[in-house]
């Protein structure tokens, strides 16, 4: 791979390698540009580290791995007396990749405070549908009255779930979804939840941000190739 920005340490990838910079070649959360989204290039990305956030208006798509990395431990998961009682009273059903294709798009289109668009583009939905009928992405889903109102999903890589968007079209949708995400994985002896970067709610939630160091440190027996 080709470096575009030595100070900054920015690699442009080969279309026809998949391989990404490992650990001692990072420096910003920015990474490395380029590719493509061939489902063995995700599958090894996200094994070494790193995520594609958006595309940008050359139609390179820009791989991340933050300094600082916002996990949740399933085990740590918040659960408010208000969600307490969501879960027990409003009557959401839960289920699992029943409607993958409809969850996506629903992240893709829900509007968010303080965002004018969002990076889930057409070619986002392609792949990730791609990798969930390779196996490797999944969904959670919380229906109300038969009715999709909110869900989430993410990669599964070895024992870790990186989760990449989720929505809500109801109120707690999306933290029933996220709670049950949580019981699955202790459940299935998942350790972790890659929530990717800082944000107020998944703060709430009990995601904290660890060093980019020590999530690789976690991730290493899955990065050992």
């Amino acid at each position: 791979m080709e470096i575009l920005d030595n100070d900054e340490k920015i690699y442009l990838l080969e279309e026809e390698n998949f391989s990404f910079p490992s650990l001692d070649m990072m420096k910003n959360d920015l990474v490395a540009i380029g590719g493509d989204f061939h489902p063995q290039r995700l599958i090894n990305a996200y094994k070494n580290g790193l995520f594609p956030w958006f595309i940008d208006e050359q139609n390179y798509i820009h791989w991340y791995s933050p300094n600082k990395r916002m996990v949740l431990y399933p085990e740590e998961f918040k659960v408010s007396k208000s969600l307490k009682k969501s879960i027990k009273n409003k009557g959401f059903v839960i289920k699992s990749n029943e409607n993958f294709e409809k969850v996506i798009k629903s992240c893709a289109n829900i509007k968010r405070k303080h965002e004018d668009d969002t990076w889930i583009s057409e070619e986002f939905i392609q792949a990730y549908t791609r990798l969930f009928e390779l196996g490797y992405v999944f969904s959670i889903e919380c229906y109300l009255e038969d009715k999709l109102v909110g869900g989430l999903y993410g990669i599964l890589i070895n024992d870790i779930f990186c989760g990449e968007s989720m929505f809500a079209k109801e109120s707690d949708a999306s933290k029933v979804a996220f709670y049950h995400l949580c019981k699955q994985a202790k459940d299935n002896g998942i350790k972790m939840i890659d929530c990717q970067v800082y944000n107020e709610h998944l703060a709430s939630l009990g995601a904290k941000e660890i060093p980019r160091d020590e999530y690789f440190d976690i991730l290493k027996p899955q990065n050992e190739n």
